[in-house]
């Protein structure tokens, strides 16, 4: 089942909701990933990769997922000038749906590109862009019920402020801290944040506690909602204005590819929010999103759709006991029951790896529609 035929928000939708449910900025890279490496390449050789993938990178990862997941995603970001810009546009746009109006393509800018190579469990990329000075002239966020915001310290962003006055939820995460300052005071952003989704290592550096599960309560004091994702072991949430808290465990799987994973836990966190859910279906969620895009290659190529999640839960009722998890976690995923369809395709499911060149072409040849920008 499509992302275009399952509505998460279907039950809360109303006449004069804004269009958008989400809306995100950012970088987008084009990926390239070679998989099927037996191990590191080695210097003064050549490796040669049993198989290559070509998808949007960066920003278009959580993007993606976002779409999949049957949210109404809306994207503001620079586009190169150049064929892998027209293939990370058309990839967005028409095979996700993903509302590129506030994105702009820059005449003469290529695109940023990072090549993945995946072997061991690992992962190790190699990028090359320059900054595109269109940024500073992209537009405002639309209406919309939320924005995801990635802060960096030092670096506010003044859309976060005016989204959330307008209305929106906002949603943030970070990434390492090069200051090494690690001083919750740089994030000046999160005064405007409904939630904060750091991982466990500088969510415990942002409050100097030694502990994931103290840090989340701790963040309660900056910032509403506090969810610290603790890989296996799981995700911990604590809601400081009601003193609730959450924990769910990690599904254990065999990791392929992790490059993603955590913008799928945000995408997965962002639908059960928007939809009301209890916090710790939203926990649960968003573990079992992220669980299913590692068992795949690529960031956005491998973020689940609902017809991912419905295969899942068909499995795993059919198993039998012993090859299947406690009925503890047969407990914990029972709510998908009345938000799911059968799946209509057998487990294991694989996604196609679109590769550079294979697309369908108009019978006025393969231009791509023209772009803002251009």
């Amino acid at each position: 089942m499509s992302t275009k035929t399952q509505d998460p928000l279907a039950g809360i939708r109303a006449p004069g909701d804004p269009p958008v449910d989400v809306f995100l900025t950012g970088t987008v890279f084009l990926d390239i990933i070679f998989t099927g490496l037996d191990s590191a390449p080695v210097r003064g050789t050549e490796s040669w990769a049993r198989g290559m993938g070509s998808s949007p990178g960066g920003v278009a990862n959580m993007a993606t997922a976002l779409a999949r997941l049957g949210l109404h995603t809306s994207l503001a970001a620079a586009f190169g000038d150049d064929m892998y810009g027209e293939y990370c546009w058309e990839t967005l746009e028409r095979g996700e749906g993903i509302d590129l109006t506030s994105s702009r393509t820059v005449p003469g800018w290529h695109s940023p590109v990072t090549v993945s190579m995946a072997y061991e469990g690992e992962r190790t990329m190699v990028s090359h862009g320059h900054e595109a000075s269109v940024h500073e002239a992209l537009p405002g966020p639309p209406p919309a019920r939320s924005c995801i915001a990635s802060l960096t310290p030092g670096q506010p962003q003044g859309w976060v402020a005016e989204a959330a006055r307008a209305g929106s939820v906002v949603f943030a995460d970070t990434g390492w801290d090069d200051t090494g300052t690690w001083d919750l005071a740089a994030l000046p952003d999160l005064a405007y944040c409904e939630a904060f989704l750091p991982n466990a290592a500088e969510a415990m550096r942002y409050t100097g506690t030694g502990c994931p599960r103290a840090a989340a309560r701790a963040l309660t004091k900056t910032v509403p909602l506090a969810v610290v994702t603790m890989g296996a072991e799981g995700a911990y949430a604590a809601d400081g204005r009601t003193g609730e808290t959450a924990e769910v465990p990690a599904i254990l799987v065999e990791a392929l590819d992790t490059t993603g994973a955590g913008d799928v836990f945000m995408a997965g966190f962002v639908t059960g929010t928007l939809a009301g859910w209890p916090l710790a279906d939203r926990l649960a969620l968003a573990g079992l999103t992220a669980a299913l895009s590692v068992q795949e290659f690529g960031g956005s190529l491998s973020a689940p759709g609902w017809g991912e999640v419905a295969a899942w839960w068909q499995r795993v009722r059919e198993v039998t006991p012993a090859e299947g998890p406690p009925g503890a976690a047969l407990d914990r995923y029972a709510f998908l029951s009345g938000l799911l369809p059968g799946a209509t395709r057998p487990w294991p499911l694989r996604r196609a790896v679109p590769t550079l060149g294979f697309r369908p072409r108009s019978a006025n040849g393969p231009g791509p529609a023209p772009r803002p920008g251009h």
